[in-house]
């Protein structure tokens, strides 16, 4: 426990007083600052003009190397269409032709190049648009073209050759691009651009209202530009200029405007400024009534929320990344029976953990930590102070801070003992209510058992009065007596079963669940049905494919298909007779059984649909209402489904189909 803070002194001026003397200095700073402000703000803000100019610059000297190597690449994928038009056959007046008309399109619609030729494989010229006087082969040009058209060739690919001055002192530059014609070189495409053409057609007017574009090389040699303002830059910028490339850049220059609004904005800044001055004073009363507020809802927040920690009936408790106890509220304490104090700054075990538990409880504990604890929570028992153990439902959390940091866990803790035994109490007493739907079951099939053991008991008593009958002659053999005998044998077997069955139906025994024949389950249900079913003049039509081994409990299951058969013979009771037809069919799927009992029935009311299920409703005037509810938890204890719905072949339209499914899974060795 903290301890408490002590006394103020009696000569320490109040919080309040003592703050607002700090505050009081503010008109002083504020006066200083406007002094400081004069001498800089000018000098912040040519600073802030420039770096913001200076950024527009970059963006738009981006946007313009963009936009020219868009130009060129549209140009050079057009020259390489053209170069497989040019390539498909033998050169013929019709290519051509082609040529012809191709570039004198090309040429018209792109003032920038100068001209457009057609060479052959040795780099003699075919066709040039316009037409010009060919250069001397000694010449620059000519050895810097020829050059390109080696490079062109070897590469195998479109080629750019260094920039030149031609006779008006103008900037080109040639684009090579070979024809192949099966992996054969045949010929070559030559473009000839005029660099300050290009800067003309693809630089638009507002572009040069603000800058002044220069194409330069290596060298800074001015090959090509283009501006309308004038006057001493204040900013440039370089890029390189690729494609074409061989060194050439593109260099924008910034004209600053002549017109400047800083003189109007240092004087909007003086102004503010002298206002903050005659503002603080106010500033200052306004953050003591803000300040003395916040301390009071400090307060106010403080002490709900420590009255809402000690009204949790949800034990709290927080732990930090290394699984130590930060934090307990009052509920955990009283669950636990520790104080707060054995509980914080504990490191593992804790001592609530039972010994018994204490590996499990540890697994869990570094599930946690490392982040992967169940979001539907998980149980574990616990033990008070006093040795005494409870079951605990925990949920844990992260604990983020202020800062968005995760510092440790946060754990919500019930204590859910009772409700574990009333769970408990709750599945014992459902299955008292399915040992009394199994009595109630045999109850009214009483006689008909008892009519089907009555016929070997009489079969047993007639062989043996015959026994008899053959003993009091003198003239007999064991061998008379052996047939008999042996019928009786087969009679008491037949009778033996017929208890046994009734035995292993009305025994009591937890749910447990275990390998079994299906077909066994259906032929004990046959076995006990069919003799209500013949004495109502009921049919009982089957189709059974070949049936797995499920992992069930038999008996229940047993249950839930005898009561569905059963009440597929209650329902056919106002049937004609040559209607009465109970179904039972089996549908077999990758991942479940599903057994379909069918009759030709009265049907279910629509009324009654949504009450079927419910325990302890009934239509039969002597019926308990517990049999279908019985039925559904019995399937979904085993992970199915129970439904009725309308069977579609019934001659009077109404009559009934119970479904449930079985899931196959692997049994256990």
């Amino acid at each position: 426990m903290s301890a408490l803070p002590h006394p103020a002194h009696p000569l320490d001026p109040p919080p309040s007083k003592r703050r607002l003397s700090w505050l009081l200095v503010f008109p002083k700073l504020a006066v200083a600052l406007l002094i400081l402000a004069l001498i800089t703000l000018l000098w912040l803000l040519q600073k802030s003009d420039r770096e913001e100019r200076h950024n527009i610059l970059v963006k738009d000297v981006l946007w313009l190397e963009q936009s020219l190597r868009f130009h060129l690449q549209n140009h050079r994928e057009q020259l390489q269409q053209l170069a497989s038009e040019l390539s498909e056959e033998p050169r013929s007046s019709e290519q051509t032709s082609l040529f012809r008309l191709r570039a004198a399109h090309f040429l018209k619609n792109n003032p920038d190049i100068a001209r457009l030729g057609w060479l052959n494989a040795t780099a003699e010229n075919i066709i040039t648009l316009p037409a010009h006087r060919p250069q001397s082969a000694n010449s620059p040009q000519a050895q810097l073209l020829h050059d390109s058209f080696d490079i062109a060739r070897r590469l195998g690919k479109a080629v750019y050759s260094p920039p030149y001055l031609n006779a008006p002192l103008e900037g080109q530059i040639h684009l090579l691009l070979p024809i192949y014609r099966h992996d054969q070189l045949i010929g070559m495409l030559q473009i000839t651009y005029r660099l300050n053409a290009l800067l003309s057609n693809q630089i638009p007017w507002w572009f040069t209202e603000k800058y002044k574009v220069e194409i330069v090389d290596d060298n800074d040699l001015v090959l090509a530009s283009k501006t309308h303002i004038e006057g001493t830059s204040s900013d440039s910028y370089l890029i390189p200029f690729d494609p074409p490339g061989q060194g050439l850049r593109l260099k924008i220059s910034d004209y600053p405007s002549t017109q400047s609004p800083l003189q109007n904005m240092l004087t909007v800044a003086i102004l503010l400024l002298a206002l903050g001055v005659f503002a603080s004073l106010w500033l200052v009363r306004g953050l003591m009534k803000k300040s003395t507020r916040a301390e009071a809802a400090l307060r106010a927040e403080h002490a709900f929320r420590t009255a809402m920690e000690n009204s949790l009936t949800v034990g709290m408790r927080a732990r930090d990344l290394e699984g130590r106890i930060i934090y307990v509220n009052p509920a955990f304490c009283k669950m636990t029976g520790f104080s707060a104090s054995e509980l914080v700054n504990h490191d593992p075990p804790m001592p609530y953990w039972a010994p018994e538990h204490m590996d499990e409880a540890r697994a869990m504990h570094q599930t946690v930590l490392a982040g992967l604890a169940p979001e539907e929570g998980f149980e574990l028992t616990f033990m008070r102070k006093n040795r005494e153990r409870f079951e605990a439902l925990v949920y844990e959390a992260k604990l983020i801070d202020g800062n968005g940091r995760h510092t440790g866990w946060m754990a919500s803790v019930l204590d859910i003992t009772e409700r574990k035994r009333a769970e408990e109490l709750a599945r014992q007493q459902q299955e008292q209510l399915q040992f009394t739907a199994r009595l109630v079951t045999l109850g009214e099939m009483a006689s008909t058992l008892a009519h089907e053991l009555n016929q070997p008991l009489a079969a047993i008593a007639s062989y043996n009065t015959g026994c008899l009958n053959l003993l009091s002659t003198e003239n007999f053999s064991c061998a008379e007596l052996r047939p008999t005998l042996e019928k009786i044998a087969t009679q008491a077997q037949r009778a033996g079963r017929i208890i046994r069955r009734v035995h292993d139906f009305v025994r009591r025994s937890e749910p447990k669940r275990a390998p079994c024949k299906l077909r066994d389950i259906i032929d004990d249900c046959l076995a006990f049905i069919e003799p209500e079913a013949r004495k109502r003049q009921i049919r009982i039509e089957t189709i059974l494919p070949a049936l797995p081994t499920v992992f069930v409990d038999r008996l229940l299951i047993e249950q839930v298909l005898l009561n569905l058969l059963r009440n597929g013979l209650d329902a056919m009771a106002d049937t004609p007779a040559p209607h009465r037809l109970l179904q039972l069919s089996i549908h077999l799927t990758p991942q479940e059984v599903r057994l379909t009992v069918g009759d030709y029935g009265c049907g279910i009311a629509p009324e009654i649909e949504d009450k079927l299920y419910t325990a302890f409703f009934t239509t039969k005037s002597e019926g308990m209402g517990i049999g279908l509810s019985i039925c559904r938890s019995i399937i979904e204890f085993h992970r199915g489904r129970l439904w009725a719905e309308k069977h579609p072949d019934s001659p009077s339209g109404s009559g009934t189909l119970f479904t449930f499914t079985l899931p196959l899974e692997p049994t256990p060795e």
